[in-house]
């Protein structure tokens, strides 16, 4: 693989890494926050109880399982003396800001697996859910395609 290739790769593992982690880590502050503490809504809410706990069992699963793969994926660039940690962040945020746009929009809406809360006022949270949403995605993706400040003064 020649150097340019390998750089490009290098990147690309150290932000989906950071996907993964990003990913992970806003998915299972939601599920706990949320599903547990709260007690708002299930992952899967179009059934019993029951079935909306194993729901919210295997989401947390995913959760861990995301984290897990972005951190092995980190630490193996990083073994490698290759990690960037601007594109790691940038794919944390990227990582956060698209599992928000995915279940405000995807899960929420299109397919109706839940809702953010029932019986009240929708608009606010739905509105609140995905400006968060549009703000992480444009945290890292400035992190991300930003040239770093030595670069651009030379």
């Amino acid at each position: 693989m020649d150097p340019a290739t390998r750089g490009r790769s290098v990147n690309t593992r150290s932000t989906w890494g950071g996907v993964l982690i990003g990913l992970g880590l806003v998915a299972s502050i939601d599920e706990i926050v949320l599903h547990q503490l709260l007690r708002w809504h299930h992952f899967y809410d179009k059934s019993t109880s029951e079935v909306g706990l194993i729901s919210d069992g295997l989401l947390h699963a995913a959760t861990v399982v995301a984290m897990v793969a972005g951190f092995f994926v980190l630490l193996d660039v990083r073994r490698a003396g290759s990690l960037v940690p601007r594109q790691a962040w940038a794919g944390l945020l990227l990582g956060m800001g698209a599992f928000q746009l995915w279940d405000g929009t995807i899960n929420h809406k299109l397919l109706g697996l839940h809702e953010i809360r029932y019986g009240v006022d929708l608009l606010p949270y739905d509105l609140t859910w995905l400006v968060f949403a549009v703000i992480l995605l444009g945290a890292g993706a400035l992190l991300l395609w930003r040239r770093p400040t030595a670069a651009r003064r030379s």
